[in-house]
């Protein structure tokens, strides 16, 4: 399965973030799954929200620069070496992953790697047919991701 993650190109200075969730609170869009990478004056805000093609159309006529792209979101085991086993399975059949991240599920169970690949239709054949589970958008928006304890 096929997930979408927003990708929000800003400049690197204060407010930049404030101003994307602002927009998103207000149109009631949940934030899943966050990364921002930065360089000198620029940066990149990758989303995964619970409706992304609301989210687009709202973050647009809010005058930003977004982007779609489709992503894996790969289930692994949440223990040494679980992210090992689908990096490896990657990398043995020439896939490059371009961006990524990852969040626990629960903790030493499953955890969700999100991976930006050259070979998106390749990848998800190859990481369904060794056995890993992916999750599409509405799988993402519908994880409870684990409680911590106070």
């Amino acid at each position: 399965m096929i997930a979408s993650q927003l990708s929000v190109f800003a400049e690197n200075r204060p407010g930049s973030l404030a101003a994307v969730t602002a927009v998103l609170a207000r149109e009631k869009i949940n934030i899943r799954a966050t990364t921002i990478t930065t360089s000198d004056t620029f940066g990149v805000i990758n989303l995964i929200v619970d409706d992304p093609d609301r989210a687009h159309t709202a973050l647009s006529k809010a005058g930003m620069m977004v982007r779609i792209r489709p992503v894996l979101a790969v289930l692994i085991d949440d223990r040494p070496g679980g992210l090992d086993r689908l990096t490896q399975l990657l990398y043995q059949e020439g896939i490059n992953i371009n961006n990524a991240y990852g969040f626990v599920l629960e903790n030493h169970v499953h955890a969700v790697f999100v991976v930006d690949v050259d070979q998106l239709e390749k990848a998800e054949r190859l990481v369904e047919k060794k056995g890993f589970k992916t999750l599409d958008t509405e799988g993402l928006a519908a994880v409870e991701p684990f409680h911590y304890r106070y």
